[in-house]
C-alpha cells in the first residue's frame, strides 16, 4: 500500500505583478502543507500570470521568473511542488513546469503542444518541447545544470509525469506514453479560461486520464480575471483509476484554492497492469528521459471515502445563467481592484444592455461580500467609505448611474431606469442633455445653410443624442475616480448598431460576448429566479419593453429589431457567419431550415443585411473596449475573430442570392 496525499491549487495572478503572484504561492503551499499535502500541483505560468502577452520575450520576465522560483523555494521544504514559469534556453523560449522536491529544483518539465486557438497565442512567444528530447539547463543565476525537457521523474520510487494544459486537449495525448513507461501520477498545470459547458470538458478528460493510464491525475488552474479579458474559474480536480478524488469550487473571491484528497498508488499500479493495452516499456537507470532523486514519502493512513457534494448551482437546470452570473461578477471584481479604479459609473438607459451591466454590478457586490466576508472586501477596496454594510449600501459607493435624456426620451425609460437603480442601490442621477444636443444640431444645420431633417439626416439625427450622452457621463467617471462601462452586446457589434463615441464610449465591455436575445432571456431569468434565488423582480420595468434605441421621435416608434432583424435570426446569421465560416448562400439554406416561418425573400434580404453590415463595420470592432471572454463564439478582432478592415463584402457572393 502506497497512499499520499495530493494537492491542485487555484492561483488568482496577475501578470507581472511578482510580490502578489509568490505570495499567493507561498500562502497555497502552506495550505498544502497543513492540509498534510506530499505532492502540488500549481497552475500553469503561475510565477509570471500567464497574460504576459510579449513579456514573455523579455529577458527581465524570464530573470524575475527565476528569482522567484528561487525566493520559492524554501516553502517545498518535505513536499514535492510544480511550478509554472517561461524557460529561456537555447535562445528559445519554453513552457516549463518546474519540479521540486524537498527545497530542490530537480527538472523542468517543457509543454510539448501549444494552444493557438481562439484566444490563445502561444505559438508567438513559444516554442513546443519536441518528443523524447531530454538536454541540461544552466540556471542562470549561478549555472547549476538541471535536466530539462520531455522528463519523467522518479521521486522516492514515484514516478511522476506532466500533461502541461493544451497537452490534454490533444488526440495523442502524452498521458498514454507515461503509462507506457509506469508513471504514477500525470500532473496537469494549466490555465484553461472559463467558458459556457467547459467543466465538464475537463472533468472528462481528467477522468479518462486517469483510469486509461491508470494513475492519478491532478489537475490545477488560474482563478479570476487574471489580465483583464479571460476569466478562470479555478476548477481544480484529483481523480485516480476513473474515480474523481477530489474537486474544488469554482468562481472562488479568495486569491488560492486548495483542493485536496488521498489517494492509494498500489490500486492505479494494479489498474496499469490489468490493463491489456498497456504497451510494456522497461527503461534502465540509464534511460535519458527518467530523472532520479530521493524522497522520504511521508506516512499516512489507510485511504478514506471522500465525499463530493457539488453546490446546487452546478446541477441547476438554468446552469448557463448561474455561470454566467458568477463568471461575470468574478472578472467584474478582479478587473475594479487590479485597475486600482474607485468603482463603476454607468449611463443607464432604462433598457436592457445597461440594465444587465447593472444588475451584474450589483451580483458582484453581493457575492463577494457573502464569500469573503466584509472586512476582506473592504480591504479589497480600501478607499470605500465607513458605513453602508449592506450589499446595496456598498454599490451605491461602488456604482454610480446616470439617465441621460433627450427630446425623444420617454417616461418608460426613465421611470425603467430609477426602478433599476433602485433595486441594485446604485448612486443615480438624472441629467437633461436636450439643450446640448439641439445646441449641435442648431450648429450644424447653420454651418450648412439649412434645417437638417430626418428625411434626409436620419442617421447623423440618430448619432448625435447618442455622443452628446459621452461627455457627462466621462466627466462624472473622471471626478469619481471610477471606470465607465459600455454597455454593447455582441448582436450589435456583429452589425456595427452602436454610435461611436456615444453607446460604445467606455473603460470595459462586461456583455460585449453576450448576444442580445440570450441577455434578454437572462434578465428575465433575474426577475423571476436570479442566482441562488437572489431575483431582482424590478427588472419587469425593463423586460416588458421591446429593446429601442429611443432616438428617433416617439411617433416613429423605433425598436431594434425593426432597425435590424429579429435577434434570435441575427444571432443564428452570425453563428453560421462567423464561427462556423460558412458563406452567403450557406447561411441562407440553413436560415430556411431553421426559421421556416420566415418567407425566403425576407431571409434573403436579412442575411444580405448582415453580410453587409458586417463587412463595414470591422472598424468599429476594433475600436470597442475590452471584453470579456465567455465562449468559443467571441468577436473580438484583437483576440479572438481578425476580419479586415477593408474587404470585398461578399459583393459577388450576395449578388448570386
Amino acid at each position: 500500500m502506497k497512499n499520499i496525499i495530493l494537492a491542485a491549487c487555484a492561483l488568482n495572478q496577475t501578470p507581472l505583478a511578482w510580490r502578489h503572484n509568490l505570495g499567493n504561492v507561498r500562502a497555497a503551499l502552506q495550505e498544502a502543507r497543513e492540509a498534510g499535502a506530499a505532492l502540488v500541483c500549481l497552475p500553469e505560468l503561475c510565477l509570471t500570470g500567464y497574460g504576459c502577452e510579449d513579456a514573455f520575450l523579455s529577458p527581465n520576465t524570464h530573470e524575475r521568473a527565476w528569482q522567484s522560483l528561487r525566493e520559492a523555494l524554501p516553502e517545498t521544504r518535505g513536499m514535492v511542488v510544480s511550478f509554472g514559469l517561461p524557460v529561456f534556453h537555447h535562445n528559445t523560449v519554453f513552457d516549463a513546469a518546474a519540479l521540486a522536491v524537498d527545497g530542490r529544483l530537480v527538472a523542468l518539465v517543457c509543454k510539448r503542444h501549444l494552444a493557438g486557438d481562439g484566444l490563445h497565442y502561444e505559438p508567438r512567444w513559444f516554442k513546443p518541447w519536441p518528443v523524447g528530447v531530454r538536454d541540461t539547463f544552466a540556471a542562470p543565476d549561478n549555472g547549476e545544470e538541471i535536466p530539462i525537457g520531455d522528463l519523467i521523474v522518479d521521486v522516492g520510487g514515484v514516478r511522476v509525469g506532466f500533461e502541461i494544459c493544451e497537452d490534454a486537449w490533444v488526440a495523442r495525448r502524452p498521458g498514454a506514453e507515461l503509462s507506457a513507461q509506469a508513471v504514477d501520477v500525470i500532473l496537469n498545470p494549466s490555465a484553461s479560461h472559463f467558458a459556457f459547458d467547459k467543466r465538464e470538458i475537463r472533468r472528462r478528460f481528467v477522468l479518462e486520464g486517469s483510469r486509461a493510464f491508470g494513475v492519478a491525475y491532478v489537475y490545477s488552474n488560474l482563478l479570476g480575471n487574471e489580465a483583464g479579458r479571460a476569466i478562470y474559474d479555478g476548477q481544480t480536480m484529483i481523480a485516480a483509476g476513473g474515480t474523481m478524488m477530489g474537486e474544488g469550487p469554482r468562481f472562488s473571491f479568495r486569491e488560492h484554492v486548495v483542493t485536496t484528497a488521498q489517494v492509494d498508488l498500489s490500486l492505479t499500479r494494479l489498474a496499469q497492469s490489468k490493463t491489456t493495452s498497456h504497451r510494456i516499456h522497461l527503461p534502465g537507470r540509464d534511460h535519458p528521459l527518467l530523472v532520479r532523486t530521493t524522497f522520504d514519502w511521508p506516512e499516512v493512513g489507510p485511504c478514506k471515502h471522500q465525499d463530493l457534494v457539488m453546490e446546487d448551482w452546478e446541477t441547476s437546470f438554468s446552469l448557463k445563467e448561474e455561470e454566467f452570473t458568477r463568471a461575470e461578477a468574478l472578472a467584474l471584481h478582479d478587473y475594479l481592484r487590479k485597475s486600482r479604479a474607485h468603482g463603476f459609473s454607468l449611463s443607464l438607459s432604462g433598457g436592457a444592455d445597461s440594465a444587465a451591466v447593472a444588475c451584474l454590478v450589483h451580483f458582484m457586490v453581493r457575492q463577494s461580500l457573502e464569500q469573503l466576508g466584509e472586512e476582506m472586501f473592504r480591504a479589497r477596496f480600501p478607499f470605500l467609505k465607513p458605513g453602508g454594510s449592506t450589499p446595496q449600501g456598498l454599490t451605491r459607493q461602488l456604482l454610480l448611474t446616470a439617465y441621460q435624456a433627450t427630446g425623444n426620451s420617454g417616461a418608460v425609460t426613465r421611470e425603467a431606469a430609477a426602478t433599476v437603480a433602485r433595486a441594485v442601490g446604485s448612486h443615480h442621477l438624472e441629467l437633461d442633455v436636450s439643450g446640448l444636443h439641439e445646441g449641435y444640431v442648431a450648429m450644424v444645420s447653420e454651418a450648412l445653410g439649412r434645417t437638417l431633417t430626418w428625411e434626409q439626416d436620419d442617421v447623423a439625427l440618430q448619432n448625435i443624442q447618442a455622443r452628446v450622452r459621452s461627455p457627462g457621463i466621462w466627466m462624472l467617471t473622471n471626478v469619481t475616480n471610477t471606470l465607465l462601462l459600455s454597455t454593447s452586446n455582441r448582436s450589435e457589434a456583429a452589425v456595427g448598431y452602436a454610435t461611436m463615441d456615444g453607446d460604445t464610449s467606455g473603460s470595459l465591455a462586461p456583455i460585449a460576448g453576450i448576444d442580445k436575445a440570450w441577455l434578454r432571456n437572462w434578465l428575465q431569468w433575474v426577475e423571476t429566479d436570479g442566482p441562488d434565488g437572489q431575483c431582482l423582480p424590478a427588472l419587469r420595468a425593463v423586460n416588458v419593453q421591446q429593446p429601442t434605441a429611443e432616438l428617433r421621435p416617439a411617433a416613429a416608434t423605433q425598436t431594434d429589431e425593426e432597425d435590424l432583424m429579429p435577434y434570435p435570426l441575427l444571432d443564428a446569421i452570425e453563428r453560421a457567419a462567423i464561427r462556423d465560416k460558412q458563406g452567403p448562400a450557406a447561411v441562407l439554406s440553413r436560415m430556411r431550415v431553421v426559421f421556416p416561418q420566415y418567407p425566403t425573400e425576407q431571409l434573403t434580404g436579412w442575411v444580405k443585411r448582415f453580410f453587409r453590415l458586417w463587412s463595414r463595420n470591422q472598424w468599429k470592432r476594433e475600436r470597442y473596449a475590452p471584453s470579456f471572454h465567455l465562449d468559443d463564439e467571441n468577436l473580438d478582432p484583437k483576440t479572438w475573430c481578425r476580419w479586415p478592415i477593408l474587404s470585398g463584402g461578399f459583393e459577388e457572393e450576395l449578388a448570386g442570392l
